[in-house]
């Protein structure tokens, strides 16, 4: 099909101000261009981003603003260009729904760090309307920013692989860091913590946990699998694991010190942050000198290598842990996320709420 003469309109749940809570709203979907997916939401990942852009933590926020970039969904029509999908199939949707095409990240299959990159939602589409998220009942979207979920893949089960999931299979890709018996180190373990266990260990990798406490010590160790756990206040377990890791994955979404986790680096180790922080961090350059260490950051994933991830996580059987609430749930939801309290990622059940109320 082509573009349809009338627009949709669809339902979602939008923050109107900095206070962040989310009530109904309905508005206007874009007509299916000739290369669009028309896709009915089945289910949403609720990710820590959410809670920086409803709550303007990073200042860019943009009222009304439906969240969510972890989308699995159906296929409801496809336009009369699209190749890559048919109706009834199992999609998803993941950060990006555009970008410029032409420059050099594009030009290498990393769109993600597309100066131009638009993001799934609080942006501006191409037609000049903001873009809206995955909080709400139907999303129309480019085919080149659209994957196919494995058949077999449970929906809920694959929505926080679509943002946590590649978010971690990326660097360790893209850094060489995939081959098995490397030693890696997970700092935080909430909803990208928990899936970088998962992976690192389907790789074949010896991975450590480091959290600021003993609370998920049994979780990490009998639930996910790691072989090993370290509190970063134990100076002297922190100073028995020193020089001794391959790499770091952090995941923290808040300040904290860097210099205790880059002694726990080997030889050109390499710290990778991924948590989104808007103040400043530290270190005493002599750490990364002396072991020709690497601090770097990896952000999300391409759509090249999230069907990378997912074919990954279906040859390995890896899922996600997963908390499943109602739409009516969701503010609720972001509180607890704040707190850190969630068993790892809540999946909204978008399909089977009452988006109206």
């Amino acid at each position: 099909m082509g573009s349809l003469e009338t627009e949709r309109k669809t339902t979602g749940w939008a923050a109107r101000d900095p206070s962040g809570v989310l009530s109904p709203y309905t508005y206007t979907l874009r007509n299916t261009g000739t290369e669009d997916v028309y896709i009915k939401v089945l289910c949403c990942g609720v990710c820590h981003t959410d809670i920086h852009q409803v709550k303007n933590d990073l200042g860019m926020s943009n009222y009304p603003m439906v969240p969510g970039h972890e989308v699995v969904g159906e296929v409801v029509e496809v336009g009369s260009d699209v190749t890559k999908f048919r109706v009834g199939e199992t999609v998803g949707v993941g950060a990006i729904v555009g970008c410029c095409r032409n420059c050099r990240p594009c030009n290498a299959d990393t769109e993600q760090y597309c100066n131009k990159k638009i993001w799934s939602y609080n942006d501006v589409y191409t037609d000049g309307k903001p873009t809206q998220g995955g909080f709400a009942g139907a999303m129309v979207v480019h085919q080149k920013f659209v994957v196919k979920i494995p058949d077999g893949m449970v929906a809920e089960q694959a929505a926080p692989l679509l943002c946590a999931g590649v978010t971690i299979y990326s660097p360790l890709a893209h850094f060489g860091l995939k081959q098995s018996g490397l030693r890696g180190g997970i700092l935080g373990l909430g909803g990208v913590g928990h899936m970088g266990v998962k992976i690192a260990k389907a790789m074949g990798h010896h991975v450590t946990v480091i959290s600021s406490s003993d609370k998920k010590r049994e979780e990490a160790l009998e639930h996910l699998g790691a072989d090993d756990y370290l509190v970063s206040s134990d100076s002297t377990r922190m100073q028995e694991v020193a020089d001794s890791l391959d790499y770091i994955i952090d995941t923290v979404p808040v300040f904290h010190p860097l210099e205790p986790y880059l002694s726990l680096l080997r030889l050109d180790g390499k710290l990778i942050l991924m948590g989104v922080i808007n103040t400043p961090l530290q270190f005493l350059t002599p750490v990364v000198m002396l072991g020709r260490k690497t601090i770097t950051g990896s952000f999300v994933g391409s759509i090249k290598e999230t069907e990378e991830m997912l074919e990954f996580c279906k040859e390995k059987g890896l899922t996600s842990m997963i908390e499943v609430v109602k739409m009516d749930y969701v503010n609720k939801a972001l509180e607890r996320l704040e707190k850190n309290d969630v068993r790892y990622r809540f999946v909204v059940d978008v399909a089977g709420s009452n988006l109206d109320q």
